[in-house]
C-alpha cells in the first residue's frame, strides 16, 4: 500500500513516479478531491513531464467517477491552471513537480477561484479518504458519472495577463528568456508575442528530463547560461522560469541576478500607484527594503510566514493588492490572489521600458541592503541546533527574537531567520545587514553554531 505520509506535503502532493505516485493513485486522488470539495465540475492541467498526461487523465477519470464534469486544459503552466480555475470559477488540479528532477511528479490543487488547498484547507481530508480506499477498496462509481471535455486556455490566459499590464507602448527591449525546458517554453511565445520585444529564447523545447539544467532559477548554478547569454547578446535583461513557470527570476543587463525582494518592492510600488493606500503582503525573509518601499509609497506592509497558503490567506483577509516572497513567488489580487511569475515579468518589462535607464539603475533604489541568500545546512537534530542559536543570541543586548516562522533574530543593523525544512534534515539560514562586512560576520557566527 502506498505510504501517503511520504508524498502528501504541506501544500501539495509530490513523489517519485511510479514508485510513490502512479496512475491508479492519481485516480483515487481525483475521486477524493471531488468528495472533499463537493465540486460538480473541475479543471485539470499538466506540465511537460513524460508521466504528466497519464496522471492528469487518471485524476480526471477519478473525478468523473464521482459525478463531476472534468475539463482537461492539457499542457499549461501552474499559473495558467490558476487562471482557468479563477476565470471558470472551478476547483482545479495541476500535475507538476515544479523544479524537482525528472523522476518526480505531483499535484497542486485549488478550490474554485484558485483558492489554495493545503493541509488545513482540505488536503488532510483528501489524504484520509485515499488512505481509507487503499485499505478497504475504492468506492463504486456513482450512478451518473460526469463528462470529460478538453479546452485550450493559453490564448485567453495571455490576453488576460496583457489586460493587467500594458507594455504595447514601451521602448523596444531585448530580453533573453531561459525556460529551462519547462512550461515557459509553452507560455512565453503567446504572452510576449507581438510586443515591442526582441525575445532571445533559451531551452524552450518542452522536455521533462531537463537536459540542460535543473528548472530551478533560485539555485545560482542554473542561471549561469542565462547570465552569459544576456552579456553575449547585449540584452536589456534576462528572465528565467522554473519548471511549471509559476516563478520568475530576473537578471539585469550586467548579467547580475536581481533579488526577488527588489522585484517585490518594484512591483509593490507599481501596484500601489494603481491602488493608493493598499496593503502589500511580504514573508518574513524578504528584505527590509520591501516594507520600507511600501510605506514610502503610502501602502500598508503586512508580514507573514513563508509559504503560499499563508500569503494567500493573508491576502484574502486583508484585501491586499500584492504579495511577494524571497523565493520569487509573486501574488496579485487581480489574479485571484494566486502567484504568477509571468505577470511579475510583465511589470518589470513595463517599468524598464517606460524609462531610458538600465535595469540595474532602476532596481538600485529597491535593493538597499547586503543579503546572504538562503544557505542550507544538513543537521542531525534540527531542534537542538535551533535551540543553540536561540540561546547564543538571546543573551545579547539590543536583540529581539520572534518565532512566527522558525527563529528570527533582529538588531539595529542586521537580522537573520533560521527555519527547519519540513521535508529534509536541513536548516535554512537567511541573513541581511546594512553592509556586507556585518552581514558576513553575522552569517558566519550563525553558521558556526548551526554546524557545530
Amino acid at each position: 500500500m502506498a505510504d501517503l505520509s511520504q508524498i502528501v506535503k504541506a501544500y501539495d502532493v509530490r513523489g517519485v513516479y511510479p514508485d510513490q505516485l502512479d496512475d491508479g493513485l492519481a485516480e483515487l486522488f481525483g475521486a477524493a478531491f471531488v468528495e472533499v470539495t463537493g465540486a460538480e465540475a473541475i479543471v485539470v492541467g499538466h506540465d511537460m513531464r513524460p508521466s504528466s498526461p497519464g496522471l492528469a487523465s487518471s485524476f480526471a477519470r477519478g473525478a468523473v467517477s464521482r459525478g463531476a464534469d472534468a475539463t482537461i486544459i492539457g499542457l499549461c503552466s501552474t499559473d495558467q491552471l490558476y487562471y482557468a480555475s479563477g476565470s471558470m470559477d472551478l476547483p482545479g488540479a495541476m500535475f507538476t513537480a515544479s523544479h524537482n528532477p525528472a523522476r518526480y511528479n505531483g499535484i497542486k490543487m485549488c478550490r474554485a477561484g484558485a483558492a489554495p488547498v493545503g493541509q488545513d484547507t482540505g488536503l488532510a481530508e483528501i489524504r484520509a479518504l485515499v488512505e481509507g480506499w487503499l485499505a478497504e477498496g475504492a468506492p463504486a462509481s456513482v450512478v451518473r458519472p460526469g463528462h470529460l471535455t478538453e479546452r485550450d486556455t493559453l490564448a485567453d490566459y495571455a490576453a488576460y495577463l496583457r489586460s493587467l499590464v500594458d507594455i504595447s507602448h514601451i521602448r523596444r527591449l531585448k530580453v533573453v528568456v531561459d525556460a529551462g525546458n519547462g512550461m515557459g517554453g509553452h507560455t512565453v511565445p503567446t504572452v510576449l508575442g507581438g510586443l515591442p520585444l526582441d525575445v532571445v529564447p533559451m531551452y524552450f523545447e518542452l522536455d521533462g528530463t531537463f537536459p540542460n539544467h535543473e528548472a530551478n532559477p533560485l539555485d545560482p548554478k542554473n542561471i549561469v547560461d542565462l547570465q552569459a547569454r544576456v552579456l553575449a547578446e547585449g540584452a536589456d535583461l534576462g528572465l528565467a522560469f522554473d519548471g511549471d513557470a509559476d516563478r520568475c527570476f530576473v537578471v539585469d543587463e550586467r548579467g547580475e541576478g536581481v533579488s526577488p525582494s527588489a522585484i517585490t518592492a518594484l512591483v509593490a510600488a507599481r501596484e500601489l500607484a494603481k491602488h493608493p493606500g493598499g496593503t502589500v503582503i511580504h514573508n518574513l525573509i524578504t528584505s527590509w527594503s520591501v516594507p520600507e518601499v511600501v510605506r514610502e509609497q503610502g501602502g500598508v506592509p503586512v508580514r507573514t510566514r513563508v509559504g503560499h497558503s499563508f500569503i494567500k490567506q493573508e491576502m484574502a483577509t486583508t484585501g491586499a493588492v500584492f504579495g511577494g516572497e524571497h523565493s520569487a513567488h509573486y501574488y496579485f489580487r487581480d489574479f485571484w490572489n494566486a502567484d504568477t511569475g509571468m505577470l511579475a515579468a510583465l511589470h518589470v518589462l513595463a517599468a524598464l521600458g517606460a524609462q531610458d535607464g538600465s535595469l540595474s539603475e532602476l532596481v538600485s533604489s529597491y535593493d538597499r541592503y547586503a543579503a546572504s541568500g538562503e544557505i542550507n545546512s544538513t543537521v542531525d537534530d534540527q531542534t537542538a541546533r535551533m535551540t543553540a542559536v536561540h540561546e547564543a543570541f538571546a543573551k545579547r543586548d539590543g536583540v529581539t527574537i520572534d518565532e512566527l516562522d522558525g527563529l528570527t533574530v533582529t538588531s539595529a543593523d542586521w537580522w537573520f531567520n533560521l527555519r527547519p525544512s519540513n521535508t529534509e534534515p536541513l536548516l535554512r539560514l537567511n541573513v541581511e545587514a546594512r553592509d556586507e562586512t556585518t552581514m558576513a560576520r553575522v552569517r558566519d557566527e550563525a553558521l558556526a553554531l548551526i554546524r557545530a
